[in-house]
């Protein structure tokens, strides 16, 4: 199937005119002239180069991969029709929903994220894959690619571990086999579970081992202990919800109000937007306000 160049153009900059700013977690500004987002925005939340994007837009360049189709999607904030009609508009069959949940990120959930400005927030897949973060998440553990399998990270890249204590590194271990555990059990005949489980068995010793041992959990609400860089340990509370087909999870991170782990939660939000290149959030402490000196290490 070819892709119908100019109306994927098309279809691209409307989606992008419509969408507000706030929609997305950006402030406006009270100089924007441009409708929507600008394409330096939309490029940014797709992950691609602003030249890439903009020759998606003006119907030339390289024909955009499925991974750049649901990058786009989830940063056009398309719903499942439209997805499948930017598949289309692309020459690409839409993501069959056959051999499990979609990772398509509804728009309602991601607004909820965009909107968690004081607490880390991430929506997973229920096999592990990251599908969107917020601004406060990535400061908090670095950014990954959509798409990126925190199970596979976890037992086979040693620097995925760096941001917890190493006296939990077990229990996590365990939490992580045992959700994939309930998963498989749901959705046994699910090529992408039964692939995972055999790599992860082939490559991790840790691995092989507790799956051997039967255990099964689903994660919902815990307590995690973070090793920031910046600002020192943090002490968070976990909640997960589940959506309607419990096939995609969102994980917010909070704090107890007065603790010591809120105040570095706060100055990791300064931090994390500066970074960013954007205004602070109204109710965020200044940077290197004197206050927090003795308390950030």
């Amino acid at each position: 199937m070819d892709p119908d160049r100019a109306e994927l153009a098309d279809f691209l900059r409307r989606c992008r005119a419509r969408l507000a700013p706030a929609a997305v977690g950006l402030v406006a500004g009270p100089r924007r002239r441009t409708p929507g987002l600008r394409r330096e925005e939309a490029a940014r939340l797709t992950g691609a180069s602003v030249d890439h994007y903009t020759r998606l837009e003006q119907g030339r360049g390289a024909r955009p991969s499925r991974q750049m189709l649901a990058a786009l999607a989830r940063a056009l904030r398309l719903t499942d029709d439209e997805r499948d009609h930017l598949f289309r508009l692309a020459g690409e069959e839409p993501p069959r929903t056959g051999d499990g949940p979609t990772q398509h990120v509804r728009p309602g959930l991601l607004m909820v994220l965009d909107r968690l400005h004081d607490a880390p927030a991430l929506v997973y897949s229920d096999r592990g894959e990251l599908l969107a973060q917020n601004a406060l998440a990535t400061a908090l553990g670095g950014e990954f690619e959509p798409g990126h399998n925190v199970i596979r990270g976890w037992f086979t890249d040693p620097t995925a571990r760096r941001f917890l204590p190493p006296e939990d590194h077990a229990a996590q271990s365990l939490s992580h086999v045992a959700q994939l555990r309930a998963v498989s059990a749901s959705r046994p005949d699910d090529p992408h579970l039964v692939a995972l489980v055999k790599e992860l068995r082939s490559v991790s010793e840790e691995f092989d081992k507790l799956w051997a041992e039967h255990r099964v959990a689903m994660r919902r609400a815990e307590f995690k202990r973070f090793l920031h860089p910046v600002v020192g340990p943090l002490e968070l509370g976990c909640e997960v919800l589940l959506t309607a087909d419990c096939g995609q999870r969102l994980v917010i991170h909070t704090a107890e109000p007065g603790s010591e782990s809120y105040e570095r939660l706060r100055l990791l939000r300064v931090i994390g937007v500066q970074e960013l290149g954007a205004p602070a959030p109204p109710d965020a402490p200044p940077a290197g306000r004197p206050e927090h000196a003795g308390k950030v290490p």
